[in-house]
């Protein structure tokens, strides 16, 4: 049988696919939200009193009384059978970076058997789970199960439209029954209130009379791949890892530079717009989409939202994304480097903070050196990442990630700032104490009468940052295109509010004690606080090794290359006391998001190396042996009619093919070692050990798809899975 007739197959598959029948869409004002039960709907069928108290908590996050959650639920209830809803949901979100969900009936039986609809306020308010099934770092055990989801009133409930019905899902936080965080709702929502406690500090000290309770938003860039599922269904790698363990570079991959903003394949754009209308009717702003750099490679990008709803919308994004590239025929892949040799992807997450009193603290304005605002929010934000620099890698490390970053094409992981010319100035100036000014960028002119005129950004964009300012936020560029935000933006909100927390002791100091003036005051904290952690700020290229060289020799700076170098730093003192200091994670709390982050980025690398085991032995190997055996065949037959072949290919082959068992061999007798004393040597050991060999077997076998009679090699080929559409 021939090696690649499922590869034919698939190729034939694809190219006589039928299109989908594309339909006018709804007008978007009609498909806006029409799934989602938010406070709108509740104005509609709520008493006022009860609207008033459940408006009150999304906007100030004021406690709601069970009685009012009694009306909400009815009026809920009623919402979701006009819809077609038979069950409920309690979604959370585990330490695990994907969505859970326990789904119950909106039903129950009375006295006589009849079948009646029940969703009372208590429902809503809790369900119960298993709370050790869930990766949980040891706070429950299997014997002590128990663990409560609570409803979220600040994210609006929504319903699920699928093939097989409705369901109502409820926004919710889960936790143990001794009461510790089990998810990553509950450390959001914590730091977002860490942050406007210390921001309140600040803007008091700053004689703001008028503040508005301040929360932080999020508008996270969403980078995927996309191959069809005929492919994917006969790559095992892709299918238990998410992306390929083997694969030779194909002779074209993105070099041209030909497919970033490129014209979109028609049978993705029925794909984007299918997955678009969805977002719309969950009230979820998807505001651009467009090709990647690398083939197959595309992006989704939504509106700012407040954090803890951009989260939760994040989340079922990538949901969305998978189970709509299903329906046409895709599978869509989220992991950070599907593909050797291209581009990966990643999920800037645009962050800043404010309030409908002081707006957006992280908008400079057009003079910047007069916002004193803005330059102690910008200043606490350089303080964090300089002191925290090795908590925001961890935070975004994964095994996936890992291939990711440091290259060309991400963030290298070192953590630094990158300002822009015009605030980099700004800062220098009052480091030096000089009188700080700046420069706005000016019209941009191009000597073409027809091309209007316009306002050119006082800064350059620095695509090589990890964490730049991009105009009137931060962008964190090296989160990873599988990971929930909400471990960064937890982190980012401790670190701001930390931050925020030392700059109101200095500035009290100076206006209460030495009766400096505002201004005064504010310059001399600033330059205190670029003396420390000036080093952070840095605005040249990322990427070369002269700035690697003197990041950690001149500036102090950490290069944490791995998962295993990064997640460490969650144990560190200084990250333990501000997050107990902050009140965002208890020291438990942390301790087991060490462990189950550690646990999976162990169980992620022993299940990649057991895969390249088995295909290396059971597809590659027996694929060469066959192209050997043929070419044995055919020497001996050409042989006996007084021909000779040139015999450099199948002494190569099998040269390749014996390297490559070697080195199967190493990899499994790698993984038999078990005898680790803690989780960071296992760790240490999967990044210097276990994925050196798993490269090791790759190389040869990348070498043998160049050699091995394609009508003979198992698995799609690159230029077959990035192309073909």
């Amino acid at each position: 049988m021939s090696g690649n007739e499922t590869r034919v197959q698939a190729i034939n598959n694809i190219t006589n696919r039928e299109p989908m029948a594309v339909s006018m869409p709804e007008p978007l004002s009609e498909m806006w939200a029409c799934d989602v039960f938010n406070l709108a709907k509740m104005e509609e069928s709520l008493s006022k009193n009860a609207f008033k108290a459940v408006k009150n908590t999304v906007h100030t996050g004021a406690p709601l009384d069970a009685a009012t959650a009694d009306v909400v639920a009815a009026a809920m209830k009623e919402w979701a059978l006009s819809k077609g809803v038979k069950f409920f949901s309690h979604i959370f979100y585990p330490m695990t970076n994907v969505t859970a969900e326990k789904h119950d009936g909106l039903i129950i039986t009375n006295a006589d058997g009849v079948a009646i609809t029940e969703f009372t306020g208590s429902l809503l308010i809790k369900g119960e789970p298993d709370g050790s099934s869930f990766p949980n770092g040891s706070i429950r055990m299997t014997n002590a199960a128990r663990g409560y989801t609570a409803w979220d009133p600040t994210s609006p409930v929504f319903i699920m439209h699928t093939d097989n019905g409705a369901t109502l899902m409820i926004p919710s936080v889960f936790m143990s029954w001794t009461g510790e965080a089990l998810d990553k709702k509950i450390p959001l929502l914590r730091s977002n209130q860490a942050m406007n406690e210390a921001a309140q500090k600040v803007l008091s000290l700053m004689g703001e009379t008028e503040i508005a309770p301040l929360n932080s938003s999020c508008g996270a860039e969403q980078e995927y791949f996309l191959v069809d599922a005929n492919f994917a269904n006969s790559r095992p790698d892709l299918l238990l890892a998410g992306r390929t363990l083997f694969g030779a570079e194909p002779a074209k991959g993105q070099q041209f530079d030909d497919h970033y903003f490129g014209a979109i394949p028609a049978r993705v754009q029925v794909f984007m717009q299918d997955v678009e209308d969805q977002l719309y009717r969950l009230g979820i702003p998807a505001k651009t989409h467009h090709n990647e750099v690398a083939p197959g490679q595309f992006e989704i990008a939504p509106y700012f939202e407040a954090a803890n709803v951009a989260a939760d919308h994040q989340q079922l994004m990538m949901t969305l994304l998978k189970m709509t590239a299903k329906k046409h025929g895709f599978v869509c892949l989220l992991h950070e480097k599907p593909f050797a040799g291209i581009n990966g992807s990643g999920k800037h997450v645009n962050w800043s903070v404010g309030n409908a009193t002081q707006g957006n603290l992280l908008d400079p304005g057009q003079t910047p050196h007069d916002n004193l605002n803005f330059l102690l929010f910008c200043g606490a934000v350089i303080r964090g990442v300089h002191l925290h620099g090795p908590l925001l890698r961890a935070v975004i490390a994964s095994a996936s990630n890992d291939h990711r970053l440091g290259a060309n094409e991400a963030p290298p992981a070192i953590l630094s700032v990158y300002l822009g010319d015009q605030l980099e100035k700004v800062f220098q100036d009052i480091k030096d104490g000089k009188l700080a000014t700046s420069k706005a960028g000016g019209l941009m002119k191009l000597g073409l009468p027809q091309i209007l005129h316009f306002e050119r950004d006082p800064g350059d964009r620095n695509r090589t940052s990890p964490f730049a300012f991009t105009g009137n936020r931060f962008e964190f560029r090296a989160v990873g295109s599988s990971q929930s935000v909400s471990g960064p933006l937890v982190a980012m909100n401790t670190i701001l509010a930390d931050s925020l927390d030392w700059i109101a002791g200095k500035l009290e100091a100076r206006l209460k004690k030495k009766g400096a003036d505002q201004a005064e005051a504010v310059f001399a904290v600033i330059k205190e606080l670029m003396e420390e952690h000036g080093n952070a700020v840095f605005g040249g290229d990322g990427y070369s090794e002269e700035w690697h060289k003197a990041a950690v020799e001149e500036r102090g700076l950490k290069n944490i290359p791995t998962t295993a170098d990064a997640l460490p730093a969650l144990q560190e003192k200084s990250v333990k006391a501000m997050f107990r200091k902050t009140g965002v994670l208890s020291a438990v709390e942390l301790k087991s998001r060490y462990e189950v982050y550690a646990e999976q980025y162990i169980l992620s690398i022993e299940v990649e190396a057991r895969l390249v085991v088995d295909m290396a032995k059971t597809m590659i190997y027996p694929a060469a042996i066959q192209y050997l055996f043929e070419l044995s065949n055919t020497s001996v037959g050409m042989a006996e009619m007084g021909v000779d072949l040139d015999n450099s290919v199948a002494k190569s082959i099998a040269d390749e093919a014996n390297a490559m068992m070697a080195a199967v061999n190493k990899l499994s007798a790698a993984l038999e070692k078990d005898n680790f004393s803690n989780a960071e040597k296992h760790m240490q050991y999967c990044a210097n050990e276990i994925r050196g060999l798993m490269d090791e077997v790759r190389v040869h076998a990348d070498v043998l798809e160049t050699e091995v009679a394609d009508d003979l090699w198992p698995l799609p080929k690159y230029r077959e899975m990035l192309f073909i559409k």
